[in-house]
């Protein structure tokens, strides 16, 4: 009798390990360069599916199943890293995040497969599946909807520059959203689009340590993002830009704290 998560959390693990800390930087530049003739591309597909003998010995999955197992496993990994390294601009985070998701959705199918009494209409008939389902729809909301409403919010607040009386124009971001700074006194310091990361890992920090129970951590998250803050906005000499950081970074933790209440009393999670 085998649980989908017995089965595919060891497959998981196999994977990173052959992924991450086995396939050396050599190999990875080797199959770039050389794509469907690389030989470590053929050796890194093959040690995949070897490597899945040691959970499926442990799990006693039965023979005939591992060398399915281990075919699919290798075959697939061979496909899904020979369209990585073909595809132009394969380095960017999009193409990584594909690349392992293909992945992992193979291991899952292969676990779903493996387990006894798994189905689809199990799953969907699961006690905790709508919990699953709030909690995934809470995530998705928290990121670029919130910021599109931040946005909306803000650009009711025109942004004047203290020194030059002149309207300003969006270059960089801050909490998800553009922040206003004049072109012609503009001297910009900092990541592109690096205040809308923030802001998304801001408000994934914030709900998960709702969802979990842990409010004083949810403290943590926003005394910390004041102390990095406070050095840039105590040096600011426009005050409409300070406030409207402030703005958006109060509008962004209103709105992630009431989706986290709403969600944490739709799945019964008791406030303490």
């Amino acid at each position: 009798m085998f649980d989908f998560f017995s089965v595919l959390i060891p497959f998981l693990l196999i994977h990173t390990i052959c992924d991450f800390y086995l396939q050396t930087d050599r190999w990875v530049e080797a199959k770039k360069a050389r794509t469907y003739r690389s030989p470590e591309l053929y050796l890194h597909a093959t040690l995949q599916g070897v490597a899945l003998l040691v959970p499926a010995m442990a799990l006693g999955i039965d023979w005939r199943s591992t060398v399915c197992l281990i075919v699919i496993v290798a075959v697939s990994h061979f496909i899904i890293d020979l369209w990585k390294v073909t595809t132009p601009k394969g380095d960017k985070l999009a193409y990584f995040v594909i690349d392992q998701a293909l992945h992992v959705s193979v291991l899952a199918a292969i676990a779903f497969h493996v387990a006894d009494g798994a189905s689809i209409e199990a799953v969907l008939q699961h006690e905790r599946f709508s919990d699953g389902v709030l909690v995934v729809f809470a995530y998705v909301l928290i990121l670029k909807p919130t910021s599109i409403v931040i946005g909306a919010v803000l650009n009711k607040y025109p942004i004047v520059n203290s020194a030059m009386d002149t309207d300003t124009d969006a270059v960089t971001d801050t909490d998800g959203v553009a922040e206003p700074v004049s072109d012609k006194t503009a001297n910009v310091s900092g990541l592109v689009a690096g205040g809308e990361l923030i802001g998304y890992l801001e408000r994934l920090l914030i709900l998960t340590f709702m969802l979990v129970g842990s409010y004083a951590a949810v403290g943590f998250v926003l005394a910390a993002k004041s102390i990095f803050r406070f050095g840039e906005l105590n040096q600011s000499a426009n005050r409409s830009m300070t406030e409207y950081v402030l703005i958006g970074s109060l509008i962004s933790v209103v709105i992630t704290t009431l989706i986290g209440v709403l969600v944490s009393l739709g799945v019964g999670i008791k406030f303490k």
